[in-house]
C-alpha cells in the first residue's frame, strides 16, 4: 500500500468511526441556509447576475454524512445532486439523512476525490468543504475536481488556515504524543483530549480558544475527533493558498466571506495607513489582514471558476434601468422592517428608499411570472432611486437578470 492509499484508508477509518458531521437527522427539510450552496445566489456573488438556468448538475465532493448534500437538494429545487465520500459509514448516514428530509434528487457514490473522474458528465457546481485540507495530495485533489467542472461552472472551497488553529495544531500533537503507539486509535484519543483539556489550568492558552472558539461544536465526540485526533490535516495561509489555487487551472474568483478580508475592519481609522494599503496587490492586502487579525482566520473560503463566465456590474445606467430585479432568496423576515438578516446572517439596517425597493422586487417572485417588472417600471410606481437598487446589488439583497436574455422579458414597461 502507498503512503496516499494508507493516508486514505486512515481518514475512512476515523470517519467511519465518527461520522461527520454528526448532526442530528431530521424528517424535514434543514432550518435556514447557506448561500454558497444556493446555486441562484453563489452565481449571483461570482457574476452579478442571476444565472441563465437552475437545471443544473451539482457534486458535493466529499459529502460526509450528508449536511451540506441536503442543503444543496432543497436549496436547489430544479438540481440533481451527486455525492462522494471515502468513508461508506458515513455516506449510510447521508443516505438515511436525504432520505428522511425528503431529499430526493440525490445519488450517492462511494469515490475518494481521486476517483471523480468515474463519474459521468460534467458538473455546474462543486461543493468541496473541509475536504481538500484531509487528503494526501490537495493538489491533485483539485485538479481532478478541476476536470469535471462545465465551461461557466462554479466551485467552492474550504481549506483550514495555520495561523487561526495554531492551538489546535499544538493540541493534536501533544495527543498523539500521549497515545504513543495507540495513535490511531480514535476512541483511545477522543478520551486523551478529554482528560487533557480537563487537567489543563483554567487560564492554559489551549483551553481557553477551546471554550472560546469550538465548545459549542466538541462536545459531540465527532467534532472533537475530527478537530484533534485526525490523521491527516494540511493548513494554509494566503500564499500556499494561492498555489493551491494556481494548480487547479482555474480562475479564482473571490473569497466567499468579504466581510473578514476587509482592511476597514482592522486600521479603516487610520487613513494613512490606508493610503499604504493602495500600492499592495490584493494578495499583500490580504496577507496583511491575516498577519493583523491571525485568530481570525481559521479557514479559507473562495470560489473558482472555469471560463468563459459572463459578468455585469450594472454601471450602465440604461442596462440597468431594463434589468429585471427580485429579492434574494437568502433573506429571511425582511418584509417586517428594514433591519434584518442579510444572506450572511449580519444584521442589516436599509434606508427608506432601498427598503421601498425591495418590497417592491417581491411581485417579480416566480410563480408571479406575467407580471415582471423592470428596475424603470418598479422606480415608476415608489419613491426610491438607482442608487438605492445599486446599494441592494452590492450588498447582495437582490438578483438582476439582464434585459437581453431570450427569455427574460415577459412584460417590459
Amino acid at each position: 500500500m502507498s503512503d496516499s492509499q494508507a493516508i486514505s484508508a486512515a481518514v475512512a477509518r476515523l470517519y467511519n468511526t465518527y461520522p461527520f458531521p454528526p448532526e442530528p437527522l431530521l424528517d424535514e427539510p434543514p432550518p435556514g441556509y447557506n448561500w454558497r450552496w444556493n446555486w441562484l445566489t453563489a452565481y449571483n456573488f461570482c457574476t452579478g447576475q442571476k444565472p441563465f438556468r437552475q437545471n443544473v448538475r451539482i457534486l458535493d465532493a466529499g459529502c460526509g454524512t450528508g449536511v451540506g448534500t441536503e442543503y444543496l437538494v432543497h436549496l436547489n429545487p430544479e438540481a440533481a445532486v451527486v455525492g462522494i465520500d471515502l468513508s461508506a459509514g458515513a455516506l449510510d448516514v447521508a443516505r438515511e439523512r436525504c432520505q428522511k428530509s425528503g431529499a430526493e434528487r440525490v445519488e450517492f457514490h462511494h469515490l475518494s476525490l481521486f476517483d471523480v473522474a468515474q463519474l459521468p458528465g460534467e458538473f455546474d457546481l462543486i461543493n468541496c468543504v473541509g475536504v481538500l485540507h484531509h487528503t494526501p495530495d490537495p493538489i491533485r485533489g483539485i485538479q481532478a475536481l478541476a476536470q469535471k467542472l462545465a465551461p461557466g461552472g462554479l466551485m467552492h472551497i474550504f481549506v483550514y488556515g495555520e495561523l487561526g488553529r495554531w492551538e489546535i495544531k499544538l493540541m493534536q500533537e501533544a495527543i498523539a504524543l500521549l497515545q504513543g503507539e495507540q495513535r490511531g486509535d480514535y476512541q483511545d484519543g477522543v478520551q486523551v483530549g478529554r482528560q487533557l483539556f480537563a487537567a489543563l489550568p483554567e487560564d492554559n492558552r489551549l483551553r481557553r480558544r477551546d471554550q472560546e472558539r469550538w465548545s459549542l461544536e466538541n462536545h459531540l465526540d465527532g467534532y472533537f475527533a475530527d478537530m484533534y485526533v485526525h490523521p491527516q490535516e494540511i493548513d494554509y495561509n494566503i500564499n500556499t493558498v494561492f498555489e493551491l489555487i494556481e494548480a487547479s487551472g482555474l480562475e479564482f474568483i473571490g473569497l466567499s466571506n468579504p466581510h473578514l478580508w476587509n482592511l476597514e475592519r482592522l486600521i479603516g481609522q487610520a487613513p494613512k495607513l490606508m493610503e499604504r494599503t493602495q500600492t499592495l496587490s490584493d494578495r499583500q492586502r490580504y496577507r496583511l489582514i491575516e498577519l493583523l487579525d491571525p485568530q481570525a482566520i481559521t479557514h479559507y473560503e473562495f470560489f473558482l471558476a472555469r471560463p468563459p463566465l459572463p459578468r455585469q456590474t450594472w454601471e450602465n445606467d440604461d442596462r440597468l434601468l431594463k434589468a429585471i430585479p427580485e429579492p434574494s432568496p437568502c433573506l429571511q423576515n425582511w418584509r417586517d422592517s428594514p433591519q434584518f438578516f442579510n444572506p450572511d446572517y449580519q444584521i442589516v439596517r436599509l434606508q427608506p428608499s432601498e427598503w421601498q425597493f425591495l418590497l417592491a422586487c417581491d411581485s417579480n417572485q416566480p410563480p408571479l411570472k406575467q407580471s415582471l417588472k423592470t428596475v424603470k417600471a418598479l422606480l415608476q410606481e415608489i419613491e426610491s432611486s438607482l442608487e438605492a437598487v445599486r446599494s441592494l446589488q452590492r450588498q447582495r439583497l437582490i438578483l438582476l437578470t439582464p434585459a437581453d436574455r431570450e427569455n427574460s422579458l415577459l412584460d417590459i414597461l
